[in-house]
């Protein structure tokens, strides 16, 4: 079976990082496995048994997902959108896949629309039109806009074979951040949460007995880590910063300098991040996805604080929805101050670890099946 899927992440690398984890569970099952990807290359990512073809990339412009950048960091105009759509559709047509998997879309990536559609399209003139399916995470960013869910659904039904939801609905079902009608109901397949293989202790203990402060691999979380530097003083614990983004490295120098001389690490996102969380006291995050997954699976106590900028709310609802299952505390952006974030850890800490025993966390292998078995089932 050959597998495409197309992802473009635009602030953070999450939608680039759950991608990737689809892709190896296809390629461990012996799938040919294209991961076209049209944000900006993020090579910390692990792209095992994964060929990986860059598109020409974008970004957004922080949270203003509608001024879309170049790698170069000019605006993108109409051509360079062009040239885009072109290159996925030689892609499609290079690769001719047996299944097309688009990530987020048509749920979100709307100012990316005509470049999806055009994909979608092309599959129409392959010798043989490939299963086509969605790809979303436990929460989306709700549709400000009655149109906007009536446009999903749309497309939905004119191009798509099904969606895999990457939940656990016994959790988090689809409706509880987007108007999900009957028709388009028919069409979820819910897989269980996308995670990676559970990650041992860390083999040299690096962040045993830490309170581990991240922000995912994207230009964010500066006022947090700011904050966490405060709330580092004195306490009893080490904290460890783990910055993301291009312009890391004037982050860090700043935060630094913000520290002096006291006792705490500060550094670029690293690897083996999931290896230092299963040792770790505590950790202090956003609530993305994929950061969501790596705490529910490592059981370690979390301080939560949900990416809100621009009207986001998804990590809000995701906050919410995990901190019913013990051992999470929720505290938002603006009111994350060094005494406020100190007392959450403070109080996290005394819930201890939880288990991951009653979750469904094998969502990768399941959507594994789920496709073999809806591709079985396609007439010849």
């Amino acid at each position: 079976m050959k597998v495409l899927i197309a992802v473009t992440h635009l602030l953070g690398t999450g939608h680039l990082g759950r991608a990737l984890t689809l892709g190896r569970a296809f390629a461990k099952t012996g799938h040919e496995v294209v991961v076209l990807s049209g944000g900006r290359p993020a090579p910390h990512l692990d792209a095992r048994g994964v060929q990986v073809v860059q598109a020409p990339s974008l970004a957004s412009d922080g949270t203003n997902f509608t001024r879309l950048l170049c790698g170069d960091g000019r605006e993108a105009d109409a051509q360079y959108l062009n040239d885009r759509s072109a290159f996925m559709v030689a892609t499609l047509m290079a690769h001719q896949p047996d299944v097309l998997i688009t990530e987020l879309f048509p749920f979100g990536r709307r100012s990316l629309a005509t470049e999806f559609v055009a994909l979608l399209t092309a599959c129409k003139d392959l010798p043989r039109k490939p299963l086509i399916l969605g790809s979303v995470r436990d929460i989306l960013a709700p549709p400000s806009k009655p149109a906007k869910a009536t446009r999903a659904r749309d497309i939905l039904l004119a191009h798509y074979d099904g969606v895999l939801v990457h939940s656990d609905p016994a959790i988090t079902e689809l409706s509880v951040s987007w108007p999900v009608t009957p028709d388009v109901a028919d069409m979820l397949k819910y897989t269980g949460f996308v995670t990676q293989d559970p990650a041992g202790p860390h083999p040299e203990g690096v962040g045993n007995g830490e309170v581990i402060v991240s922000a995912g691999g994207g230009s964010v979380g500066q006022t947090l880590f700011e904050a966490a530097v405060e709330a580092a003083r004195g306490h009893p614990l080490h904290w460890r910063i783990l910055v993301g983004g291009t312009d890391k490295a004037e982050r860090i120098a700043a935060l630094k300098a913000r520290a002096g001389a006291m006792d705490i690490t500060i550094e670029p996102v690293r690897p083996d991040f999931r290896e230092m969380l299963s040792g770790a006291a505590a950790s202090v995050s956003m609530c993305g996805y994929n950061t969501a997954m790596d705490l529910l699976q490592s059981g370690v106590p979390a301080v939560l604080v949900p990416f809100d900028d621009g009207g986001e709310v998804e990590q809000t609802l995701r906050g919410q929805s995990l901190a019913a299952q013990g051992g999470f505390e929720v505290l938002m952006a603006q009111d994350v101050t060094p005494d406020s974030l100190s007392r959450n850890v403070t109080r996290v800490l005394k819930s201890g670890k939880r288990s991951a025993a009653s979750l469904r966390m094998d969502g990768a292998a399941e959507t594994v099946r789920i496709v073999e078995t809806m591709l079985a089932e396609v007439p010849a």
